[in-house]
């Protein structure tokens, strides 16, 4: 009998091995032209409202009367990606909280920061201490115009209403 449960405690160390798959260092799990990155802020709502967006597109059909949607909530992620003449472009995503895992609402371009042709050298939340328990987002992103030039704060703030403002922080 002793052997019995040896051996199968032996077969589900072994199968457990075997299902447990860890990172290894080579992997690709956060692509490398992704410079700076946070988690920050909080938004929910009813399963009816559209997805963060920041100019208006094409117009859209009504859609057909549905189901009624179940509420979402989740955070958001601002994060920074080098190009190629070590300037970055700044999006910002809604990442939805579901009963499985996290998985991406939108995307949107932050255009105003973009047209900058930023050298961005860090990207902070207001809040380090986790998630908010109210909606809405703020966070910092410091960048230079000229790689020679001190690095400048502006802000990304969005608000209970979903409303996303870029500007130049004013301290």
């Amino acid at each position: 009998m002793s052997l019995r449960r040896t051996t199968l405690c032996a077969l589900l160390l072994a199968a457990s091995t075997l299902c447990a798959r860890g990172a290894a260092a080579d992997d690709a799990i956060l692509p490398a032209s992704i410079i700076f990155a946070t988690s920050t802020g909080y938004w929910e709502d009813d399963g009816t409202a559209p997805a963060v967006q920041r100019a208006p597109s094409a117009p859209q059909a009504a859609p057909a009367a549905a189901a009624p949607a179940k509420p979402r909530h989740g955070y958001y992620k601002l994060f920074a990606v080098r190009q190629v003449d070590r300037t970055a472009k700044i999006y910002l995503q809604q990442i939805e909280q579901g009963d499985a895992e996290p998985s991406i609402a939108s995307t949107v371009e932050l255009r105003e920061l973009n047209e900058l042709k930023p050298y961005v050298t860090d990207i902070r939340p207001e809040n380090s201490s986790g998630m908010l328990k109210e909606p809405g987002l703020f966070a910092m992103v410091y960048l230079k115009t000229d790689p020679d030039v001190e690095s400048e704060t502006w802000t990304v703030v969005i608000d209970e209403f979903g409303e996303v403002t870029v500007g130049k922080a004013s301290n």
